[in-house]
């Protein structure tokens, strides 16, 4: 049974994921999305939302999924219920395992200036099938569950690492081919997602990646949770200056 509570926060969620595709255009006639569905809190609604958007007409979009399981990195999410997930929404769900590259490549020796950390390899190859998959199927736009918190910890990222004040923009124009990413959870906060995936009850990832808290992302997101406790307002304020300076 659906709760009050339930109703009241998928009305919330929905109605920030339909102001993000008016603000942001991220969606037009014709259509073709594909989803990035790692089995997380954030994919899983993205997807029941734009599931049950493409089934209202208005606009008229077809919604497909992909789930890439990483061969070396012991984190992955139950494949019968992502399977049940999407047919529940009519969405077909594509499974692609790939690796990383050969002990031998430069891209994984640690002493070589060329080298790289895992975290980045890994999301490069995720994105690598995404983008492969996504032409494959004649879609011209890939969905990804980044929400406001995602967007505001790489706005501090950015600015305390790489002396740039920017973020993860709502829709993104790929330059070397003809797709478009967009983030439809651009608006909607994390603690919202984290609450609907409990009442809903999302089923969690079977093992977590071993390497997520060990990153400067993990650092950056104490942060931002540290100055919206002492200030709450402190995530209005800094949303609205990505906003003012065209970032998002």
């Amino acid at each position: 049974m659906v709760t009050e509570e339930e109703k009241r926060l998928e009305k919330r969620i929905r109605e920030r994921f339909i102001k993000a595709f008016a603000t942001y255009g991220l969606l037009a006639d014709g259509d073709h999305v594909l989803v990035g569905l790692s089995g997380g809190k954030d994919s899983l609604c993205l997807l029941e939302m734009l599931g049950r958007r493409a089934k209202i007409h208005h606009p008229r979009f077809t919604v497909e999924a992909i789930h890439v399981r990483m061969a070396e990195v012991d984190y992955h999410t139950s494949t019968a219920y992502l399977e049940r997930f999407c047919q529940e929404l009519d969405v077909p769900l594509h499974i692609v395992t790939t690796n990383f590259p050969t002990p031998n490549s430069s891209l994984l020796t640690p002493n070589s200036s060329h080298s790289k950390p895992f975290c980045f390899l890994c999301s490069w190859q995720r994105r690598k099938q995404m983008f492969n998959l996504a032409q494959e199927l004649g879609c011209n736009k890939i969905a990804l569950g980044h929400h406001q918190d995602d967007l505001l910890t790489t706005a501090l990222m950015n600015l305390f690492f790489q002396s740039r004040f920017e973020t993860m923009p709502a829709c993104l124009q790929m330059d070397k081919m003809p797709l478009q990413i967009i983030r439809p959870l651009c608006l909607v906060q994390e603690a919202d997602i984290i609450r609907y995936a409990e009442l809903r009850g999302y089923e969690k990832q079977v093992k977590l990646c071993p390497y997520e808290d060990d990153t400067q992302r993990t650092a950056m997101r104490q942060l931002l949770d540290s100055v919206i406790t002492a200030n709450p307002e402190a995530r209005h304020s800094l949303w609205s200056a990505l906003v003012r300076e065209g970032k998002v």
